[in-house]
């Protein structure tokens, strides 16, 4: 490219845009919130975010008997360890200035493929759905150990990922090759535009996760630069999908990963396009959460670029009351599903997908506007 032709686009995250009240309005009971993926549906359309300090195996049962799916990081303290509560506890009890060391200390241990099959296996002997994340370059090796041990759902992830990888292996990660050798849901992430996204369906994946840097314990923008705000990605990716599904009849999920914080967050997410969404630091804000009111992003102990930090959230409330209320604060931090259902009775929307065609609007007042009092404390 020229450098004399450079231009900058305008992109937009929460903060930027609203959600635009419809011609009619309906009743919250009547909004369908459910999420499905191939025959797998979930009563509410949120992933937890395979973080270590979100998403243990007993987080998982929970989480799943609430409706939701949680994934399960097998690169994580969790396949790593068989008594995984001391490395947990070292991690969470760090001093500020030495959590991150420390943490490359802990995850620096080899992945145990016993327990990647042991960890499965603890999540569907509870008759839970079982979703297990892997990064590109262990996916060949791990991915055949989880689904043997009866995973329902592998997730590709890395910070950024493209179905088009350069590298000296001989035989990299080739997505079109993977799908066909499992027969499960595969889900893959992250990315941001809508090229990479078509290109990524086009490979036969089931869902893509949208979202580079945005998570509250996620140091990507400020380590390397990279980053799309939330809104403007989950927009360009579900246009995407959209153009693929008219093309070819199936359909994409597309899941929203990161930056959300309230329940107007949660809905813009949907308006935006996403089809479901993945939370990490609400969720580890909850009481069942293992990381104690702590959460640290899965780059955090990289050897030489930690691209994440050990961020202090709170251990505030029960997973039930972030999930579905009562709230006891008025800040929108709680009873997301709530919100959810009563933003698609304010725009008239039965289902996520009628939530798609809500309009939305740029509004860089929208949290201020009025607001005097409130921003005076």
């Amino acid at each position: 490219m020229d450098i004399n032709n450079k231009f900058l686009d305008h992109a937009y995250g929460y903060d930027d845009v609203s959600i635009v009240p419809g011609e009619f309005t309906i009743n919250p009971e009547l909004a369908d919130t459910k999420f499905k993926i191939q025959e797998l549906e979930f009563d509410i359309p949120v992933l937890a975010s395979a973080m270590d300090a979100v998403v243990s195996p007993e987080f998982a049962i929970n989480f799943n008997s609430k409706g939701g799916l949680a994934v399960l990081n097998l690169e994580g303290i969790y396949t790593k360890y068989n008594d995984y509560i001391e490395p947990l506890e070292s991690v969470i009890s760090a001093k500020e200035n030495e959590s991150t060391s420390i943490m490359q200390k802990v995850y620096s241990k080899d992945i145990d493929e016993n327990l990647v099959a042991e960890r499965v296996k603890e999540i569907k002997e509870k008759s839970s759905i079982c979703a297990v994340s892997v990064t590109p370059a262990n996916t060949k090796r791990l991915s055949p150990i989880a689904i043997e041990a009866g995973a329902d759902i592998i997730v590709v992830q890395s910070t950024v990922t493209t179905p088009r990888h350069f590298s000296k292996s001989i035989t990299g990660l080739n997505m079109s090759d993977l799908k066909k050798q499992i027969k499960i849901p595969l889900i893959v992430g992250n990315c941001v535009s809508y090229n990479v996204a078509l290109e990524f369906m086009n490979t036969g994946v089931d869902g893509i996760l949208i979202g580079v840097g945005p998570g509250a314990a996620c140091t990507t923008r400020e380590v390397t630069g990279l980053g799309v705000p939330q809104v403007t990605a989950t927009m360009d990716c579900s246009m995407a999908r959209d153009t693929y599904f008219k093309e070819t009849g199936r359909y994409v999920s597309i899941i929203t990963d990161g930056g959300i914080r309230t329940g107007g967050d949660f809905c813009k997410s949907f308006a935006s396009g996403a089809d479901a969404v993945m939370i990490g630091t609400p969720l580890a804000q909850t009481h069942e959460a293992p990381g104690k009111g702590f959460n640290w992003g899965m780059a955090t102990p990289d050897p030489a670029l930690p691209r994440g930090t050990r961020v202090s959230v709170g251990s505030k409330w029960g997973l039930d009351i972030l999930l579905n209320g009562p709230s006891s604060t008025s800040d929108g931090t709680q009873n997301f599903m709530g919100a959810l259902k009563n933003c698609m009775g304010f725009i008239g929307a039965y289902s996520i997908k009628d939530m798609h065609n809500a309009k939305m609007i740029v509004a860089p007042s929208i949290k201020t506007e009025g607001k005097f009092f409130q921003l005076r404390k």
